[in-house]
């Protein structure tokens, strides 16, 4: 083979490492160890061999040493050079003395450079994986942006600026995530698999983590660390509360993460399919931290078990609906935030509370469960539930029909026992 086609071979390494974005000296060190590898299966030791690439001509140098012997004394042709071969590379040499000669790799066959690209591409392909491994793993926990190559049924896959497959699961999208092949995806590394030495990026767009990044981009004031963000809880693509502090008491927390007429917090807004965000400011009092989690409704008073993490919560009537929230999302976020149960009761005045009965006081008669379904449609007593129609409740709470009838009829029972005690 000629030295073009020589070139040409250290040209195709070239080419290879830029689609790898693998570094001059390492693919350097890739090459002889590759070289090496060849040597040794062709002549069962690479020791007395020297390669030395040259990355600025793109070829490369082979050098054998090998020691004189007599020519019937011959035994290993790598490791010893007849006298009679060693003279005709120089007329000096001796008998015992070291030869080192140039090695035309070229020489050596067309199987021997399939075998060289073979080792050299596996050898490449096992360190890009290393590298892409050791490149996320330290990207967990940030965003990146990547664009939408292929879409399945459990998962979409992405491919980045370099060329890496990224993973974002059908579970870690938003609900109303929707894309099209070819758009930009931004999300969170949220974990990085490595089985069998393939990595596999996993990113996620549900994750409180993807929320608390797109604060640090929005709002300076958490970049630079004058704001911090205390805790966060979010059911993803309908509602989120985030807990926030600033320790510079002429920075409003609140203020600098909404923004001027919210312009800060849109950007967050629609990059979550309009989720909603509602931003408080953090305390270490619990019941006031819990009154914050709550808004918009106004609380009352609060009643808290600080052992078992729980709190009974006391509201107006015409508070509790705002308190539980749509769907019940508003007490479960603030929960989730305070990390307590929240029970919320209605506060009644002394001649309702005489005439009236909270459903916890049915617990021996009705289920917990479906005392809990009433509660969730803001029904604490007996009279919120007998104010409701038969039909509403089942659409409503969703409850079986004999199961609402059930009661019904013991609620009804104790209001007409109680009024036969007064005749």
């Amino acid at each position: 083979m000629s030295k073009k086609e020589t070139i040409n071979l250290i040209d195709t390494f070239s080419e290879f490492k830029e689609l790898k974005s693998i570094d001059r000296s390492t693919l350097i060190s890739v090459m002889e160890e590759s070289f090496r590898s060849v040597l040794t299966k062709m002549f069962g030791t690479d020791e007395n061999f020297d390669v030395i690439i040259n990355p600025d001509k793109g070829d490369f140098e082979i050098y054998r040493n090998r020691t004189v012997v007599a020519d019937d004394d011959l035994e290993d042709p790598n490791l010893q050079i007849p006298i009679t071969d060693a003279k005709k590379i120089d007329e000096e040499y001796e008998i015992g003395e070291d030869v080192t000669d140039t090695v035309n790799f070229m020489d050596f066959g067309r199987r021997a450079i399939l075998t060289l690209r073979q080792t050299l591409a596996s050898k490449i392909l096992e360190l890009q994986k290393d590298n892409v491994f050791s490149k996320y793993s330290e990207k967990v926990g940030q965003i990146v942006s990547a664009e939408l190559y292929q879409i399945w049924k459990k998962e979409m896959l992405l491919i980045d600026e370099e060329g890496n497959e990224l993973y974002l699961p059908k579970s870690e999208q938003i609900p109303a995530d929707f894309y099209r092949k070819g758009d930009t995806v931004r999300a969170v590394v949220a974990m990085v698999e490595n089985k069998n030495n393939n990595p596999k990026i996993i990113l996620s767009r549900i994750s409180p983590v993807f929320l608390e990044r797109l604060f640090e981009i929005e709002v300076p004031e958490i970049h630079e660390g004058l704001i911090t963000i205390k805790k966060i809880a979010r059911i993803p693509g309908e509602r989120a509360k985030v807990a926030v502090e600033s320790y510079d008491e002429r920075i409003d927390p609140v203020g600098a993460c909404v923004g001027v007429k919210g312009s800060r917090i849109h950007g967050i807004v629609r990059e979550l399919r309009n989720e909603n965000i509602d931003v408080i400011n953090f305390t270490n009092n619990i019941s006031l931290f819990i009154s914050r989690a709550l808004s918009p409704a106004k609380i009352s008073s609060i009643r808290l078990n600080e052992v078992e993490k729980k709190a009974e919560i006391y509201l107006k009537p015409e508070e509790v609906s705002q308190a539980i929230g749509k769907g019940g999302l508003n007490i479960k976020l603030a929960s989730m935030l305070t990390g307590y149960t929240l029970d919320v009761y209605r506060e009644l005045d002394d001649e309702t509370e005489n005439e009236d009965i909270y459903l916890d006081e049915f617990s021996d008669e009705i289920d917990q469960w479906v005392i809990d379904a009433l509660k969730a449609i803001g029904c604490d007593t007996a009279k919120d539930v007998l104010a409701i129609s038969r039909q509403d409740l089942i659409r409503r709470t969703d409850l079986e029909e004999e199961t609402v009838d059930e009661v019904l009829a013991i609620l009804s029972a104790e209001f007409e026992e109680e009024a036969e005690e007064q005749i």
